[in-house]
């Protein structure tokens, strides 16, 4: 007779004290090989730990394989969204089933080696409570990403008061005492490696090498990409609205010699300005009180978001969680 699989895996069925937190948006071709070397890499601890795949939405067979992992292996748990809710909420949603004393946030597409959680936890045995994993490299990337990637964290570096490390994405190993601080947070518009950075706590990087992806394409196109920039750029920085006060000074200022010289032409030569002129400074000053309406209204949305409360995402199915098997809101 076969054994029930929760004896013929050890620890299958123990608190976790490593949670393995990966989103999961049409990854079929993936998850099995992710799978593997996850699997691979944490029973070489010989401790009990989790893996917690985030179905976002995914439009091919991802969830169905997901489902076969879980009921293979029960130390795969499935929080399965009722739709696409994004990246960001669904490592929240990761942070919030987890039961480890250690979680790591982790991509399913390979990019991140899952042998470099072997690092991290042996950095957060050292003492540290978040470990992030910066790239030394970046392998298979374009020229275009790999510029706008560091347009993008220096600009984050100079205009937020936060000190989020370059070069780091959401690969990280978080204490429970950083993940129970994460939970608390329930804002819409998420930039999580920023949060991650904003609570504190003793933090150390790993250096490592960014591979290829294993097989699919980058769920991260342009569009996404400057929608991310967006949300981290509003969420921890007023420096586009403190221009708009700034430019309308330097406006106002301008204009201010702009009606002295006019008046002294005037008086003493007589000129008289065309009004071609005229035409083209008000179409500039208009074109520059649109931009800034729309920065003003970037906020604006992002409040309006706040207010209306609404859950962060909507939970389909749950497998494996004890407590959350049910349809969930969060």
């Amino acid at each position: 007779m076969i054994a029930p699989q929760e004896d013929r895996i050890p620890g299958a069925l123990a608190q976790p004290i490593y949670s393995i937190v990966a989103p999961v948006f049409n990854e079929e071709e993936t998850l099995p090989q992710f799978y593997i070397r996850i699997i691979q890499v944490m029973e070489t601890l010989n401790e009990p730990f989790e893996l917690v795949l985030i179905n976002d939405g995914s439009k091919d067979k991802s969830y169905r394989v997901m489902q076969e992992l879980h009921q293979n292996d029960p130390r795969v748990r499935i929080i399965d969204f009722s739709r696409n809710f994004g990246h960001q909420i669904a490592i929240s949603a990761g942070l919030d089933y987890a039961q480890g004393k250690a979680v790591v946030v982790i991509d399913s597409d390979l990019q991140d080696p899952p042998e470099v959680i072997l690092e991290l936890i042996a950095r957060w045995k050292e003492g540290a409570e978040v470990v992030y994993a910066q790239r030394a490299s970046r392998v298979g990337e374009t020229k275009f990403k790999l510029l706008t990637a560091s347009l993008f964290y220096r600009l984050i570096d100079r205009i937020t008061s936060v000190n989020i490390p370059r070069n780091v994405g959401d690969f990280r190993l978080m204490d429970r005492a950083v993940v129970d601080s994460l939970i608390q947070m329930r804002e819409h518009h998420r930039f999580m490696r920023g949060l991650s950075a904003w609570v504190g706590f003793r933090q150390e990087a790993v250096l490592y090498n960014r591979q290829e992806r294993y097989a699919g394409s980058t769920k991260y196109p342009l569009k996404k990409m400057i929608s991310f920039s967006l949300d981290a750029i509003t969420s921890f920085s007023h420096l586009p609205l403190q221009l708009a006060t700034t430019f309308g000074f330097i406006l106002a200022g301008i204009s201010l010699l702009g009606i002295l010289v006019a008046v002294f032409l005037r008086l003493i030569t007589g000129a008289i300005v065309g009004q071609a002129s005229t035409l083209i400074l008000v179409l500039f000053l208009g074109g520059v009180q649109l931009i800034f309406l729309g920065i003003i209204g970037e906020y604006l949305g992002r409040i309006y978001d706040e207010v209306r409360a609404r859950p962060l995402y909507i939970v389909h199915h749950a497998l494996g969680f004890s407590k959350k098997d049910a349809t969930e809101e969060q």
